[in-house]
């Protein structure tokens, strides 16, 4: 729910009783969650919104094994648990907006939570934020074939993650706003229960955990990534992600603000990382690694390194290097459905 809306109905959740079945729905008008419950309570119907914040809140502060009544008159909730009561204002349940569905939407498919919130973990970092650009706002969804595939990018980096479905679908490609990656990636699980998912012109529908999901989408057409991934490097370094990560960010401690830049050193037996900033003050790291390649010094902005290896789990990476000019190409040895993208900065 949006607590900052011209339309303060938005900042409620929308509570339907259908006997022992309560449904919860809230929304921003671009994105709509629903849940379902079934709770004890009378069988009658009725349907109301209330401010969601204060109700949570007010659960949030009672012991959690305190059972709650709610109960319903005239422009009022009351709510009671233990000697603890609380009268909350509401408004007409009809005044809630509620998303139009499309009624185009595509095959479903499914993959495992924790699947997707894994794919959504390895490239959410890449999307731009606040880009004119606003298709870069967002990450791509590809599902074809067997393959579902979510790439971001910002202009400077691009992370791609891709994932095998059980069953095969004909191509279908969205792009998902920041906003709705970023709840996804909150609300889903480390489980192995489905996420259903079908996707429509301008929504996508994510069924989950007893949850509704249903969304905007952007329109626009993202950039082709595919001629993004450098093919075909001749150098390549694979070095355990740990020790790299640590390297670069005490080598960024000493990077100017605004550019974030760091020099990386790489030839035959070792890899330096060097820093500095306005004040003349610098950092130099090494090390040691198995390289037979040419001899290669490439700038990056520091953050773009850091971010890619920090969303990693894995121990070795590998990096592809072409020349000081061309983009660097960050995979992981034994997952080949990852694929990082960083361009070189001038230093």
């Amino acid at each position: 729910m949006e607590r900052r809306h011209t339309l303060p109905i938005l900042a409620n959740v929308l509570i339907r009783k259908n006997g022992s079945r309560v449904e919860l729905t809230t929304s921003d008008l671009e994105i709509q969650v629903r849940t379902t419950a079934e709770l004890d309570g009378d069988s009658g119907s009725f349907a109301t919104t209330v401010g969601a914040r204060k109700l949570i809140d007010i659960l949030r502060s009672m012991p959690a094994d305190q059972t709650v009544s709610l109960s319903a008159t005239q422009n009022k909730l009351t709510l009671q648990g233990g000697k603890s009561r609380f009268t909350l204002q509401t408004l007409p349940a009809d005044d809630f907006p509620l998303v139009q569905e499309a009624a185009d939407f595509g095959p479903m498919f499914s993959v495992p939570q924790k699947t997707l919130k894994l794919l959504i973990n390895q490239v959410h970092f890449a999307m731009a934020v606040h880009d004119i650009r606003y298709y870069l706002n967002g990450i791509l969804f590809v599902a074809e074939g067997k393959s579902l595939t979510l790439v971001a990018t910002d202009g400077h980096r691009l992370a791609l993650a891709q994932a095998t479905l059980d069953v095969e679908i004909p191509k279908q490609e969205v792009i998902l706003p920041r906003k709705t990656v970023l709840e996804l990636q909150r609300l889903l699980k480390d489980e192995d229960t489905a996420i259903e998912m079908r996707f429509a012109g301008n929504q996508a529908k994510f069924a989950f955990s007893g949850m509704e999901f249903v969304t905007k989408l952007v329109e626009g057409k993202f950039p082709d990534y595919n001629r993004v991934i450098p093919k075909n490097h001749k150098n390549a370094v694979t070095l355990g992600r740990a020790p790299l990560l640590a390297s670069l960010q005490r080598a960024a401690i000493l990077t100017s603000e605004k550019f974030k830049g760091v020099r990386v050193n790489i030839e035959p037996g070792t890899l330096r990382i060097a820093s500095s900033n306005a004040e003349q003050e610098e950092a130099k790291e090494e090390l040691e690694i198995d390289y037979g390649g040419d001899t290669i010094e490439i700038g990056f902005n520091v953050t773009y390194l850091i971010d890619a290896l920090t969303n990693m789990s894995q121990e070795m990476v590998k990096i592809e290097l072409q020349d000081t000019n061309s983009s660097a190409l960050i995979t992981v040895p034994e997952q080949a459905g990852f694929k990082y993208v960083v361009m070189p900065m001038r230093i």
